[in-house]
């Protein structure tokens, strides 16, 4: 009977596949936009330090659970928590992880369809002569508040997500993720080949990896475990939903560490491509803020060698790394409605896809599109709520669960099916029942001050 579940459900064709696409659900537009813009609003180097400490002692470990919690049941985040502990109201975990997973899906398609919007107009030329920073302030703006355009994006961002979903995990998510994951990776790494041989790079080499130890600071401290903890994708069920397609006999820890390597090595070429590129064009600063991408880089590629392959190569780049994302998305709510609904994995995905498109709309509008919602500020409410809160609040919960409802020796047993020797079992569980709880209450503590202030 288990079996033929597991057949019905799908699994990976191999531990490679897996690893890329959970690597995938974590690289995304928060590395190769979101990280960059924050090194440089918090310190340069100093930040990336705090950072790679927060992946590699808290992130890391609320990843291995959420896996674990995945292979031992083989359900989605909700019909997981059921079974470890039946008719609880922890299995609300699960409930907060689909729905905070449709709307992550609504707004992030959103930014994903501006990537894809700047890609055609890089294509076409665009930002290839005459650019100035008034006239990438102008386009940003035209583009962002056309209704027309930000909901076509919007709609094609969608429509492409949840083809690949409909394909179901082998055919859709293993062989997307195979081809798109190798494809980023390479195109980062030519992309920062050409960044660090740009005159003036070294000023940008030297923001980004010489820390300055006298721009530590608590809120330092707190935005890097921040962007560490959400860039790997916990707290939705995502790596609870992928952990239930992995074999028994996979290395749970080794498996965690590559997709937390590969998500940190991507974010940190993403800061070699864009700042030594910055420290290229005298008088632009790195505080830039959330317009980098769109703003300041296309003003950037339109006046240095090879600028408009640069530009063309970083937005599809931008692209692939939100598609990435989007499909682990969308996979969330579909596994609980295919699991625990008995629907095809057809009607799922596009039930799920057409509620995140209409989700998105407001999003989609809220930047100079429709007047109420560009006053209500909506895509930046919910990134605030939805990529935010309840990303932390649901990370600290699986934290609490497994360490002390499902109980640490259980989850052990678990990790120990494919890795009798886990020699890192008791670090492990001091981060799992005590550190990452503490770390995540001091995030969810400080985003309450912000709203406060």
């Amino acid at each position: 009977m288990a079996g033929q579940e597991k057949i019905a459900r799908g699994t990976w064709g191999s531990k490679i596949a897996f690893i890329f696409a959970a690597a995938g659900s974590a690289i995304g537009l928060g590395n190769i936009w979101r990280f960059p813009m924050m090194v440089g609003k918090n310190g340069g180097a100093i930040f990336v330090l705090v950072y790679i400490l927060g992946v590699a002692f808290i992130g890391f470990c609320v990843m291995l659970a959420e896996f674990t919690v995945g292979r031992h049941t083989q359900k989605n985040p909700v019909g997981a928590i059921e079974r470890i502990k039946p008719r609880s109201p922890w299995k609300l975990i699960g409930y907060l992880g689909v729905i905070t997973g449709v709307f992550i899906l609504s707004y992030y398609s959103v930014v994903m369809g501006w990537a894809a919007g700047y890609f055609v107009k890089t294509v076409a030329g665009v930002f290839k002569k005459d650019v100035t920073s008034q006239l990438t302030d102008k386009i940003f703006a035209q583009f962002t508040s056309s209704p027309t355009q930000t909901i076509f994006w919007l709609l094609v961002t969608i429509f492409l997500t949840a083809f690949i979903i409909s394909r179901g995990v082998k055919k859709g998510i293993e062989q997307a993720t195979k081809i798109l994951m190798p494809l980023l990776f390479i195109i980062l790494i030519f992309l920062a080949i050409r960044a660090l041989t740009l005159p003036g790079a070294e000023r940008g080499v030297a923001f980004y990896l010489k820390p300055d130890f006298s721009k530590l600071k608590g809120t330092t401290v707190l935005f890097a475990l921040g962007q560490a903890f959400f860039s790997l994708s916990l707290g939705m069920g995502t790596m609870i939903t992928y952990g239930s397609y992995i074999f028994k006999s996979d290395n749970l820890v080794s498996s965690a560490a590559w997709v937390s390597f590969s998500d940190t090595l991507i974010a940190f070429i993403a800061g070699l491509v864009v700042f030594p590129t910055l420290f290229a064009i005298p008088g632009i600063e790195p505080t830039a803020g959330p317009g980098l991408v769109f703003k300041v880089l296309p003003l950037i590629f339109s006046k240095i060698p090879g600028g408009y392959i640069f530009g063309v190569l970083f937005f599809f780049l931008l692209i692939l790394a939100a598609l990435t994302s989007t499909i682990s998305l969308l996979e969330v709510p579909v596994a609980y409605l295919v699991d625990e609904r008995n629907w095809s994995r057809n009607k799922a995905t596009w039930t799920v896809a057409l509620t995140s498109f209409v989700l998105g709309i407001p999003s989609a509008l809220s930047s100079g599109g429709m007047k109420l919602f560009t006053k209500l500020n909506v895509l930046s409410v919910f990134d605030f709520i939805f990529g935010n809160i309840s990303l932390a609040f649901g990370s600290l919960l699986i934290c609490l669960f497994v360490g002390w409802v499902w109980g640490i020796k259980n989850a052990i047993q678990e990790v120990h099916a494919g890795n009798p020797r886990f020699t890192i079992k008791a670090l492990w569980a001091f981060s799992i029942k005590i550190l990452s709880p503490l770390a995540i209450i001091f995030i969810l503590i400080y985003i309450k001050t912000i709203v406060a202030g």
